[in-house]
């Protein structure tokens, strides 16, 4: 046994004992005949560093991982990180023009030779700092979505989905970032409000009949539009449907086409078509028999005015950016007569109608995105999402919380397809080939497209690489050996057995995962998928570098210990809520840490040491029975949580017993009376307890396993407890019950009637008695001398079970001075609460203050009646 210092110092542990563990290997326990058990960690970018939602989806993933090796299982928690083909590239760009150097000062391979170069000196930031966090991963087998087996199967599929046609190259419109010069998904963009305006265009009939009017928010698209969308119920345009329109500006005659897309209601009804540059736009001009490749585009790769096919964009405006061109196509058609002023309503008028605008922006390049038509990969995510879809239908996935079901099913029913090419040169390159005569050969290698080209065609390879979300979509099975392996279940690690991931990469990791996985392995990738919330502010509002109100994890472990802040993680983690960042409850668990230390410190002065038997000791004593009892119960409730994956129930039931049975009351209960069997008890608890606890806080619980005796192994790989319904004693719980709610009862009433903590009182007990076998305990832990008949003088009466005693308070308070200082509190208490209910009960208040105020007002409201009702009881005690 080593003697514990005084002080818990989580920072003097931690690397200790991570350390032991990695270089022993004890992640990856030799198991080989054990039950598989897998789960693997969504690649985190290569660039990147830990953030508040990777502590809390890594600290989920560990509990789970930690739980199954203490269950005996050859658990496998697969790590690596994402090549992050985007993030990558600007990380080493940004170095390049530091030091006067651009991109294109390379050649393409001598660029991604520079990549590398990064990658092997600074790319394993990350990798460190999830060790900082107690992650138990297997690093011996650490991958990386661009080593060699992984990039082999990037390659096979890639082929085999174009084999089996469901991969094909086509024009479409895209996200395009012309800061970043590519296509980019949607999760890379972020939409801001901007201050934009509303304009109103007057467009002439082509017969010279009349005009149509139209509203927007993007006039320089204009020189690209191709039609006007009217509704086809909307009576006022019916007899127009059909007919043409001039285009000022351009001259360009396009059509009046019915579509449901214009909504009567809005403006005047008509809406300009430009599918080359807008996404609705574009459905309405497939819906209209306007086929892609015919489609006009105005912009280029740097979002700047470029000739359209028909020729009629005037000179003037070739060039331009969006907002250049935006005010000198408002100011033609101001000069032109064709663009009808705004009426203020002060009556003056504007060019046009101020407006909030949802604009979306790169989140990277921080530039407006455009949408941009132009020949890209696609993937035929529809076909591929049915065997998905049925899969979440018929249970063989199951997603938890069950509510994401509804979002999941309507997404991958509406799916689109899926762009998978994107203008970089870090990343897959695509493995297809370019004859003159416009023909394609995709194949895994540059012989095996000549071969199929035949001896003598000039081939190039496609310039464009893969999206980095297309190769992570392998993630379950290519990190496991496919397409080597010849087990189709990967050596029982496919399935894997859980996925936990944040709901908003539900659509672009977790949906893609299921349907490659289950394309090309026939099966579908993990049975459980749980969907944890987002960690926000204080505030509950969302995290943002821009809003200053980011939390740094590494930080809260520097001033509070990783197994605080994980234990917080896990605590506030309830299904289908987000977790509000809240550091004194982060402080909190660090002092839960510091009363178990505690608690072990004076186990090892009473010369209690960690068991040496899985069993519980035999106990004859009753709070030893009781104590068992209690650990058991603890026990069931933690494997419940856990099987439902209610991480926050877990943990309550952990600390509530830690905190609340073990260190407040059978600690006291023992004390001055440790025989051998309660000391062997005593033991045997503790180890369950830091059994139960190590996946929450494995530092502190290791450390403490080793401290309280020589161990034959590690705690990491101890016998998970075993919940022996044969351990419970209905006697003896009842029996120390009865004495803990009376202990509760005397305390609560001396702590009402502010009777000094030290003084030793008369407990009467009129007709009634406490059972000698828990008399010591009471008269002990409530400071009070048991006493048999009716108090004499001032008394509080003392509720226990359907006996009432009274505790006598003669000559031990100053009964008036109690009263008014009582009826003081409770008419403060009263004041503050009626105030509360009163705004409250504003309507007004409700529904017009911030979210966070209202909630503040009712939890106030609630402490003060909470106060005003123990003030009363406390009245009422002294008659």
């Amino acid at each position: 046994m080593t003697e514990l210092p005084k002080t818990f110092d989580p920072a003097a542990i931690e690397s200790k004992w991570y350390a032991h563990w990695e270089d022993k290997g004890l992640f990856r326990p030799d198991r080989p005949n054990a039950e598989p058990w897998t789960i693997v960690n969504p690649p985190p970018n290569v660039t990147g560093s830990l953030h508040i939602g990777h502590a809390l989806d890594n600290t989920l993933q560990d509990i789970l991982t930690r739980h199954a090796r203490l269950k005996g299982k050859d658990a496998l928690w697969v790590v690596g990180t994402d090549h992050a083909g985007i993030a990558t590239q600007m990380v080493v760009e940004r170095q390049m023009a530091a030091a006067g150097e651009k991109r294109t000062d390379l050649s393409r391979e001598a660029f991604v030779d520079k990549v590398w170069e990064w990658k092997a000196e600074s790319g394993g930031q990350i990798t460190r700092q999830l060790r900082r966090l107690g992650c138990s991963m297997d690093w011996a087998n650490e991958r990386f979505t661009m080593d060699e087996g992984f990039s082999k199967a990037v390659l096979k599929v890639f082929v085999e989905l174009h084999a089996r046609g469901l991969l094909y190259r086509d024009k479409r419109l895209v996200n395009w970032d012309p800061g970043l010069g590519t296509a980019i998904s949607d999760l890379e963009v972020e939409t801001r409000e901007v201050r934009g305006s509303f304009w109103h265009l007057r467009y002439p009939l082509a017969d010279g009949s009349g005009h149509i009017d139209v509203a927007t928010t993007r006039p320089e698209t204009m020189l690209a539009d191709m039609a006007i969308a009217v509704h086809p119920e909307d009576e006022r345009y019916r007899a127009l449907v059909g007919q043409q329109v001039r285009l000022p500006i351009t001259g360009r005659l396009i059509p009046i086409v019915a579509d449901e897309h214009a909504d009567p209601a809005l403006g005047s009804g008509a809406v300009k078509i430009t599918p080359g540059h807008d996404f609705n736009d574009f459905e309405v001009g497939r819906r209209a028999g306007i086929e892609a490749r015919d489609m006009l585009n105005m912009l280029d790769a740097q979002a700047r005015v470029v000739q359209t096919a028909d020729g009629l964009i005037p000179a003037e405006f070739l060039g331009l950016s969006t907002a250049e061109a935006r005010k000198a196509v408002v100011a033609r058609l101001k000069a032109d007569d064709v663009l009808i002023p705004h009426v203020d309503k002060e009556g003056v008028e504007h060019d046009a109608e101020a407006r909030t605008i949802q604009t979306p922006y790169g989140d990277r390049s921080g530039v407006v995105i455009e949408p941009w038509l132009t020949d890209q990969w696609y993937v035929d995510a529809a076909t591929l999402a049915k065997p998905a879809i049925e899969a979440v239908r018929s249970g063989k996935i199951k997603i938890v919380p069950k509510t994401w079901e509804k979002t999941f099913f309507n997404w991958m029913e509406n799916i689109q397809p899926w762009c998978v090419s994107r203008q970089l040169w870090w990343g897959h390159r695509i493995p297809a080939w370019f004859a003159d005569d416009g023909r394609i050969f995709v194949a895994e290698s540059a012989e095996e497209a000549q071969r199929q080209a035949g001896e003598g065609v000039a081939l190039r390879q496609d310039e464009d690489v893969l999206d980095t979300w297309f190769s992570s979509a392998l993630w379950p099975f290519a990190t496991m050996g496919w397409p080597d392996a010849a087990d189709p279940t990967l050596g029982g690690r496919y399935p894997n057995d859980v996925l936990i991931s944040g709901f908003d990469i539900l659509f672009f990791w977790d949906a893609r995962m299921m349907m490659q996985g289950i394309e090309f392995m026939g099966d579908v990738p993990f049975k459980t998928l749980y969907l944890h919330g987002l960690v926000r502010a204080a505030d509950g509002a969302k995290m943002s570098k821009s809003k200053g109100n980011t939390v740094d994890p590494l930080g809260l472990i520097d001033a509070y210990g990783a197994d605080a802040l994980r234990f917080f993680m896990a605590a506030m983690e309830s299904q289908g809520r987000d977790i509000k960042m809240d550091e004194k409850r982060v402080e909190g668990y660090r002092n839960f840490a510091t009363k178990l230390w505690n608690a072990s410190r004076f186990a090892q002065a009473n010369g209690i040491g960690g068991s040496t038997t899985i069993e519980p000791p035999v106990a004859a004593l009753a709070v030893n029975k009781w104590i068992i009892a209690e650990t058991v119960a603890a026990v069931q409730a933690v494997d419940l949580a856990l099987a439902d994956y209610r991480f926050d129930a877990a943990a309550n039931a952990i600390y509530q017993f830690v905190w609340s049975r073990f260190c407040d009351w059978y600690l006291e209960l023992i004390k001055g009376a440790i025989d051998d069997e309660t000391r062997a008890v005593a033991g045997w608890v503790l180890d369950q307890i830091l059994i139960l606890l190590h996946p929450f806080m494995p530092f502190i619980t290791e450390e403490l396993w080793h401290a309280l005796a020589p161990r034959e192994h590690e705690l990491i790989v101890a016998h998970w407890p075993m919940a022996d319904a044969r351990a419970l004693d209905p006697a003896a719980t009842a029996q120390i019950g009865r004495a803990v709610e009376l202990v509760e009862a005397v305390r609560g009433a001396r702590a009402e009637l502010n009777v000094p903590p030290g003084a030793k009182i008369a407990l009467h007990t009129g007709a009634g008695a406490v059972p000698a076998e828990i008399a010591p305990y009471v008269e002990r832990l409530a400071r009070v001398t048991l006493t048999a008949g009716e108090a004499q003088g001032a008394r509080a009466p003392i509720l226990w079970g359907a006996e009432t005693f009274a505790l006598a308070l003669e000559g031990v308070i100053d009964l008036d001075a109690e009263r008014q200082r009582l009826q003081k509190s409770l008419a403060a208490a009263e004041k503050e609460r009626d105030a509360l209910a009163g705004r409250l009960g504003n309507a007004s208040f409700v529904e017009r203050a911030k979210p966070e105020a209202v909630e503040k007002a009712r939890a106030d409201h609630a402490e003060k009646s909470a106060d005003a009702e123990r003030f009363a009881a406390a009245l009422a005690r002294l008659g």
